[in-house]
């Protein structure tokens, strides 16, 4: 789907794992194609959410375009998902807080209407996909901190207003609060 004048990370994701992705993840939440697919847009937009949320202050936008040089060369579509994992969970880590993981999934569960576990191990399978698609933009078109600050908040923007029950959960909860208070995590 094409929003506005750019193509959505999210988007990109979907096509990126394609039909036969699309039905390994359907597989795994015990859904069909289309229900599958409105999970992955949901954890997919936390992730940016949470990404743009980072990046709304200088240090933490900085902070985020070198992370993104690690994730440059990387093709987590083709990735073990073991790896996958491990590199998702420590994004997670990062852009939600420790406890925001497992709010962040139950929000997505809730609002798409299925069991929050499967989704639990969906979201660290997302996060690499999405960082490295935006690392990729951020390669490709030679964005500096600024402006890959700028291009979340854009994409943070065409998020479906439904998702911001979720996000606002999140990012402005007594978890995410407690735990960072006003600051963002270091990268």
């Amino acid at each position: 789907m094409i929003r506005g004048t750019f193509v959505a990370l999210i988007d990109e994701v979907l096509d990126g794992l394609g039909d036969p992705g699309l039905e390994q993840i359907a597989a795994m939440l015990g859904t069909g194609r289309d229900k599958a697919r409105e999970v992955i847009e949901a954890a997919s937009g936390v992730v940016v959410g949470g990404l743009a949320d980072n990046a709304e202050h200088p240090e933490g936008a900085e902070a985020l375009r070198g992370a993104l040089d690690e994730h440059a060369d990387a093709d987590p579509f083709n990735s073990d998902v073991a790896s996958l994992t491990r590199d998702g969970l420590g994004i997670l880590t990062h852009v939600l807080g420790g406890q925001g993981v497992e709010e962040a999934a139950w929000g997505v569960a809730r609002l798409a209407g299925v069991d929050a576990g499967p989704v639990m191990k969906l979201l660290p399978l997302i996060a690499p996909m999405v960082m490295s698609l935006l690392a990729e933009h951020a390669a490709r078109d030679r964005l500096d901190a600024a402006e890959v600050a700028a291009r979340l908040e854009r994409e943070r923007a065409a998020l479906p207003r439904d998702l911001d029950e979720v996000l606002i959960a999140v990012f402005d909860g007594p978890v995410w609060q407690q735990a960072h208070g006003a600051q963002n995590p270091d990268w």
